[in-house]
């Protein structure tokens, strides 16, 4: 029996830690057209660039504050050698990229391309090092290229090729999904590589951490790590049928990503709604090992992952990305505000052309996704102070399928501001939601939310399709509200 209406509860009298702005991080690998021809065109295009790197897409994602980019890899870093791509571009070594579609780049971006476009959209930069064919002393003269404002032969090869000063670098992963080896040897390898990194920059080193539910990896590296050399642990997890041994529906394979029934879209949700679970439990185990807290969890890959488009190539993962994707956006980042305390950064896979994108572009042209819309609205918890929410509901969906009707994470900005972010997960009806205010007194509510049908999605004939509007603010008495959420909806509520 449903709720006739949902009682939500903020109270901004109760504040938690800080919403690490790096929860949204972003991931660009060489994979498919993320890099060529999605961030980067080159300087001879048509297409409006600076130093070849896509304005359009710069600009769209400095709207979203994105704070943190994963690069070069995934599966791609445990190939990548950055001398191949350093100098002048004539004289760059061209290679076979073999972990997605052996097509042939000429690494006309790398790593000054890299970070140039890091500071264009005003994101961190988050390299991953190739431990498997790589060597100690190639990361090494890597940070050193990077980093060093000396006299190094590094920095001196650095301002050969054009940049004077040294770039601020302040994260490095240890290798990418090094499964593949026993957790013992990889926890030497990460401390061999990680003791060669010498910088007078802070550096933090992230640990490969566990696939999914790999719980016997994470207590395995948390018994040897060093605090002093390990600042994070990296957690993969990707919304996709058979991802975790534990998967509740067996039979079910990707599908396209625009073709599933309301079946299909809340076992999906189930399957995302499971991050909770695995965060939770990777986090005990971490407070097992480190009580203080001084290693943080960092969800490098998450995302939906669905069947490539019809016509595309295969290993190049383009998708679409529809109303069901900005639901599990919306249920995902609600997870880690709530767990904030622990997960210091996630990179959502990945920011152009790939998977879960936030655009997508074909020529000149550039497409806003649904995703995007969603990381728009949860913008303003970068940095803010979480505080007590509550939201008392009921479930959606069909028996073998249901989920939480309502989602919600809420923070408080330095300015006092409140920003909660709703989602309603049902597919067919809205939620009549009562809001209850603790903390101090609130005088007026701004509503921004995306909604629509649980398979609408943007494309080139039709990028507007799906887009943020602005609701009607209800009138707060005695410090409380009513609104009603639509179906398939995210909302933010901004009380001031």
């Amino acid at each position: 029996m449903k709720l006739t209406v949902a009682k939500l509860f903020l109270n901004s009298g109760r504040k938690y830690g800080t919403i690490n702005r790096n929860l949204y991080g972003q991931f660009a690998e060489h994979l498919g057209s993320c890099i060529y021809n999605g961030i980067y065109v080159g300087e001879r295009s048509d297409i409006p660039n600076e130093d070849g790197i896509r304005l359009d897409v710069v600009e769209a994602l400095r709207h979203i504050r994105v704070p943190v980019i994963r690069w070069p890899g995934g599966s791609f870093s445990e190939n990548y050698h950055w001398r191949d791509a350093v100098g002048p571009k004539q004289e760059r070594r061209p290679i076979v990229n073999s972990s997605w579609g052996d097509v042939v780049e000429d690494n006309s971006f790398g790593t000054h391309e890299f970070f140039r476009f890091c500071e264009m959209v005003g994101a961190a930069p988050y390299i991953a090092a190739n431990v498997t064919t790589g060597t100690v002393r190639e990361l090494e003269e890597w940070i050193s290229y990077i980093t060093d404002a000396g006299d190094s032969a590094m920095a001196r090869l650095r301002r050969e090729n054009g940049r004077e000063e040294p770039w601020r670098l302040p994260y490095v992963g240890i290798g990418n999904e090094n499964w593949s080896m026993r957790p013992e040897f990889y926890a030497d390898r990460f401390h061999l590589f990680s003791s060669g990194i010498h910088s007078r920059q802070q550096i933090e080193r992230i640990a490969c951490g566990p696939d999914g539910a790999n719980y016997d990896w994470t207590d395995a590296l948390m018994q040897q790590a060093k605090p002093s050399l390990m600042n994070g642990l990296s957690l993969h997890y990707y919304t996709m049928p058979g991802y975790y041994k534990t998967d509740e529906y067996p039979q079910d394979e990707k599908r396209p990503a625009r073709d599933f029934d309301r079946e299909g879209y809340y076992r999906t949700l189930r399957r995302a709604l499971y991050m909770e679970t695995l965060i939770r439990q990777h986090c005990a185990l971490m407070e097992r090992r480190d009580p203080e807290g001084r290693i943080g969890l960092v969800v490098d890959e998450w995302g939906t992952w669905h069947q490539p488009e019809p016509g595309t190539n295969p290993s190049f993962l383009y998708q679409q990305n529809t109303m069901r994707d900005a639901i599990v956006a919306g249920l995902t980042l609600n997870i880690f505000n709530r767990c904030s305390e622990r997960v210091r950064m996630a990179n959502i896979a990945q920011a152009v052309n790939v998977l879960q994108a936030m655009v997508l572009t074909r020529e000149q042209e550039m497409v806003l996704t649904p995703t995007y819309h969603v990381f728009d609205l949860y913008r303003a918890h970068q940095d803010a102070r979480r505080i007590e929410s509550y939201i008392q509901q009921d479930l959606t969906g069909p028996q073998d399928a249901q989920v939480p009707a309502l989602s919600v994470s809420a923070s408080e900005d330095e300015q006092g501001v409140l920003h909660a972010t709703l989602v309603n997960t049902d597919a067919d009806e809205s939620r009549a939601v009562q809001c209850l205010l603790e903390g101090r007194a609130y005088s007026s509510v701004k509503i921004r939310y995306l909604s629509g049908a649980i398979g609408a999605y943007n494309d080139f004939d039709r990028k507007d399709a799906v887009q943020i509007r602005e609701m009607t603010p209800p009138v707060i008495e005695d410090n409380t509200f009513a609104v009603e959420v639509p179906a398939c909806c995210v909302m933010e509520l901004t009380l001031e």
